[in-house]
């Protein structure tokens, strides 16, 4: 008789603890993922969070020994302690550093091969940069610690937004769209959809930067210097890219079925069409990480913590796509 396959190691991490993060991470572990779940927190902070939802957790520290099934409610941890305990709702900067410990303890374990992959609930980038500590989200710490440039996107099951630039003002996105940036960012792009999402031959719409792209250079004129250039080089590598185009018309229906993924070039340029379709199934997916790396489409919720009715459909979809990507991909 042969012994069952050992389930993959799924590491998550609870996010800050004042919001709902820790709460989504005991509901996570109520369904029946097919995974060991490696939760990196404070196991007294998932107990109470659990309790806030009405549940108990069968909490066991993680020893790294693989295993075979995991009933509903069981939730392996690797301990990271708070620094002062949690008040729901109300963000304290002396847990910036246990936020920061956890992430640095998931990219590490996923780095040495120890995890399948690590799904992040949401942290307050505000209260890690109010203790001191500079921080501007997920992608770039996990990029940093990591060693290597990445790529954020978006998906649900009906739309992939990738993102040129990402956290910054908007008056720094024209500067910070150059060919270089373009070349990099649409390269990660196409081995990512090429490789985790298994498209032998991804197809990507490329929006422009100024209303109507820029109409002709009426309305601006990156998209004749820079972004039409850019794609002319790497189309003729063979790259299948459409645009720029219009962002105004780049989402409906009889354009969508023309592409596999959408480069926006910056970040509220296209995510408020995705998450307005499909805000409690997008996930956050940080391309060109020698790891897989999902996160929900959401922020801390600080108003709805320690109340038990946050919603974990972000999160639990994140941890289903996590370990779809982690597996071996068949060329569509």
């Amino acid at each position: 008789m042969s012994r069952a396959a050992a389930l993959p190691r799924l590491a998550v991490t609870a996010g800050d603890p004042a919001g709902v993060g820790p709460e989504l991470v005991a509901r996570l572990a109520h369904t029946p993922l097919a995974a060991d779940l490696i939760a990196i927190s404070d196991p007294d902070l998932l107990h109470r969070a659990a309790a806030r939802c009405g549940l108990s957790l069968d909490i066991q520290i993680d020893d790294g020994t693989s295993r075979q099934m995991r009933a509903p409610g069981m939730l392996h941890v690797h301990p990271v302690p708070l620094r002062a305990e949690e008040t729901p709702g109300k963000l304290d900067p002396r847990n910036a550093f246990h936020v920061l410990a956890t992430l640095s303890r998931a990219a590490d374990g996923c780095l040495d091969g120890e995890y399948a992959a690590v799904v992040t609930a949401p942290v307050q980038k505000s209260v890690i940069n109010d203790a001191g500590e500079p921080f501007s989200g997920h992608t770039e710490f996990f990029a940093q610690r990591a060693g290597c440039d990445v790529v954020m996107m978006l998906a649900s099951d009906e739309l992939r937004v990738a993102l040129a630039t990402t956290h910054m003002p908007l008056s720094a996105v024209p500067s910070a769209v150059t060919r270089e940036r373009l070349e990099r960012v649409l390269g990660t792009l196409h081995t990512a959809l090429v490789e985790r999402f298994a498209l032998a031959a991804p197809r990507i719409a490329v929006l422009g930067l100024n209303p109507h792209a820029g109409e002709g250079g009426h309305l601006g004129d990156e998209e004749i210097r820079v972004i039409t250039p850019t794609l002319e080089a790497l189309r003729a590598q063979g790259m299948q890219l459409l645009g720029p185009l219009p962002a105004d018309t780049a989402f409906v229906p009889g354009m969508r079925s023309r592409y596999d993924a959408v480069l926006a070039m910056y970040h509220d340029q296209a995510l408020p069409v995705l998450k307005s379709e499909a805000f409690d199934r997008t996930v956050n997916i940080t391309l060109g990480l020698p790891f897989v790396r999902t996160s929900v489409d959401h922020g801390t919720a600080l108003d709805l913590a320690g109340s038990g009715r946050a919603d974990a459909s972000s999160l639990i979809a994140a941890a289903h796509l996590a370990l779809r990507l982690a597996q071996p991909q068949t060329h569509a």
